[in-house]
């Protein structure tokens, strides 16, 4: 990864995590019915890599996420985050969801406090400055108090970005977090996502169906086949950073990846 695509040390704003390797070597899991996924599955991301994982509907990538956060066990083959086999407790894992998962009776601050407030290791104060920290970060510091019915699709799903973050994770999993926003607001979710990537510095997996999506946030695009095919090919994104919706979308460049892959994708959809 080139210097370019990261603030400088300066800055950066300072956590107390770095961040995280993670290695996937020889998985193999089936679901109790026999339905294969993934048969020998190997992966590797290195500490402050943007991954995004690509493909049909079916092919794992949700269950893959799953199986990295420790949700789900593997049936053979090693999971490791900094050599560490994955644990769902791991407090370098940080997972933001396809839907935001609020807590509805709870401000958009007490939602972001909510884990800190599981780990008890820090005082109310502490926690509620911490919260509001990312809050702010995400943008939201003025709706701090309002409660979930209050705010749009878009600033739930900042508030449940925030309250991953607020949690410092070294490796963030992130499920089509995206997917049912309008089209404005996700690009620029996508905006700020990497942003707050560039200021934090976590390895971030994501998951998307969208193929601009996974090549404007990406330093990798791992495209993933039907079950059980796993990993059909993996393409490196060569695009300058800091990255912004009116200029990187342009590139001529970025059409290049683009068509690339959907002749990858069509490629998956007709290998039997």
């Amino acid at each position: 990864m080139s210097s370019s695509n990261r603030l400088s040390p300066s800055s950066a704003t300072p956590h107390n995590r770095q961040a995280a390797s993670l290695s996937v070597e020889e998985m193999y899991f089936a679901y109790p019915n026999g339905h294969e996924v993934f048969h020998s599955f190997s992966l590797q991301a290195q500490p402050g890599e943007f991954i995004s994982l690509l493909g049909p509907s079916g092919c794992g990538k949700t269950t893959l996420l799953n199986l990295l956060s420790g949700f789900q066990t593997p049936l053979s083959g090693t999971i490791l985050i900094n050599g560490a086999p994955v644990r769902p407790e791991m407090p370098e894992l940080g997972y933001v969801f396809q839907s935001p998962q609020l807590f509805p009776w709870l401000s958009a601050l007490d939602n972001v406090r909510f884990g800190l407030r599981m780990q008890a290791q820090l005082g109310v104060k502490a926690q509620k400055d911490k919260a509001m920290h990312y809050l702010s970060l995400v943008g939201l510091a003025s709706s701090a108090d309002k409660l979930p019915y209050q705010l749009s699709g878009g600033m739930q799903q900042r508030v449940s970005l925030a309250r991953a973050l607020a949690l410092e994770p070294a490796l963030l999993l992130m499920d089509e977090p995206f997917a049912a926003l309008d089209a404005i607001t996700r690009n620029n979710l996508n905006e700020e996502t990497l942003r707050l990537w560039s200021e934090l510095g976590q390895t971030v997996l994501f998951i998307t169906h969208d193929i601009d999506e996974a090549i404007f946030l990406a330093d990798r695009v791992v495209v993933l086949g039907v079950a059980p095919q796993g990993i059909h090919e993996e393409i490196g994104i060569d695009l300058p950073r800091p990255r912004a919706n009116l200029h990187t979308r342009k590139l001529a460049s970025f059409a290049e990846y683009r068509a690339a892959l959907m002749g990858t994708i069509s490629d998956v959809m007709t290998t039997p």
